[in-house]
């Protein structure tokens, strides 16, 4: 696989180390709207040939499939280009900022019959893998409820880096630069969670979104701080199932934790990102007499970025696609509708 890396900022360091590690991958080219910063980055990582745009990139061909890491609200016209050219595509998520380009951006890759995949991350983590498969097995009965979360401290503390100084960082607290806030970034990786988990998708929810005060005006140079920083929603399930998901960037005593708890008739799962493959319990059995959780042993799973390229080479589809995001997509503008109507909003 002849890869391409489409925008070269932070995130994309991440993409040209995974995908360097696997075999049978060459990252030929990557592209940014500064050539400059393009070349520190193909000089960082070995790449020799750089393009200060995609269309001078895809006037010079030499690569089968691309990585998409610009930013948020230049992933559809950028995935939209680069499938028309025939190129198979791993996009960052969001997959796009609403639900009508995202479905476009699935329907194209669908129709043009290429292999698409999202950076759902947290589907590395082994323990929502296994958390997934224990349900789909029946070991927990009939799902009836649960509870997600994703709490950040981004917004009190610099340890991701410090948005009041470095300015780099402002676009994801603003909404005229792309931004959906915590309910776009972050949210999206805890619906996948629990959705992906339970196997299910959302049929209805409730929701509300909040912006706090960060500075005077909230506004910082030219970005208005103005995308929700915490989200809270009520969901209800295709089954019937209820569940409370709630995320957060002001979550003092939290760097990135992702936890879910699903409760069954027959038994309960409790799931974290924490550690390497993450954590994974589960409470069944006699052992729902005395609400005792026991350990779930674990193994490592590929990455989304192994999927992908094992997908590209062998002419197989990917898991998270494009149609998985997109669907993400429409609960994401669905509580944006809930929040400004103060109500109850179907998803179809």
């Amino acid at each position: 696989m002849k890869l391409l890396i489409l925008g070269t900022g932070s995130m994309a360091s991440g993409h040209a180390s995974q995908f360097k590690s696997i075999d049978g991958v060459e990252l030929v080219a990557c592209a940014d709207v500064s050539q400059e910063a393009a070349r520190a980055f193909a000089d960082e990582h070995g790449i020799p040939d750089v393009y200060g745009s995609l269309d001078e990139a895809l006037a010079a061909g030499g690569f089968d499939a691309a990585t998409n890491v610009t930013p948020d609200n230049v992933h559809y016209e950028t995935t939209m280009k680069l499938l028309q050219a025939r190129c198979h595509v791993f996009c960052e998520k969001p997959l796009a900022t609403n639900y009508g380009h995202a479905a476009a951006m699935s329907d194209a890759a669908k129709g043009a019959g290429l292999v698409n995949g999202v950076n759902l991350t947290y589907r590395n983590v082994s323990a929502i893998q296994m958390a997934h498969k224990l349900v789909a097995e029946g070991r927990i009965g009939e799902v009836r409820h649960l509870e997600a979360s994703y709490l950040q401290s981004w917004l009190t503390q610099p340890s991701w880096g410090d948005w009041q100084t470095e300015p780099r960082w402002l676009w994801r607290l603003s909404q005229a630069h792309g931004s959906h806030g915590a309910l776009g970034d972050v949210g999206i990786h805890i619906l996948d969670f629990a959705t992906y988990a339970v196997g299910m998708p959302i049929a209805a929810i409730t929701a509300q979104l909040k912006v706090f005060d960060k500075a005077p005006g909230n506004q910082i140079g030219d970005y208005t701080l103005d995308a929700n920083d915490s989200f809270v929603m009520t969901a209800e399930f295709s089954n019937g199932t209820t569940g409370v998901i709630h995320a957060s960037r002001f979550a003092t005593g939290h760097i990135n934790d992702l936890n879910l708890k699903i409760h069954g008739t027959k038994g309960a799962l409790a799931i974290s990102n924490a550690g390497p493959l993450g954590e994974l319990k589960i409470c069944e059995g006699s052992d729902m007499l005395t609400a005792r959780w026991q350990e779930v042993p674990l193994q490592p799973v590929a990455t989304t970025y192994q999927r992908f390229a094992d997908a590209v080479m062998h002419g197989a589809p990917m898991d998270p696609d494009f149609a998985v995001a997109a669907k993400l997509q429409s609960v994401i503008d669905a509580a944006m509708i809930a929040d400004e109507a103060g109500g109850r909003v179907a998803i179809d």
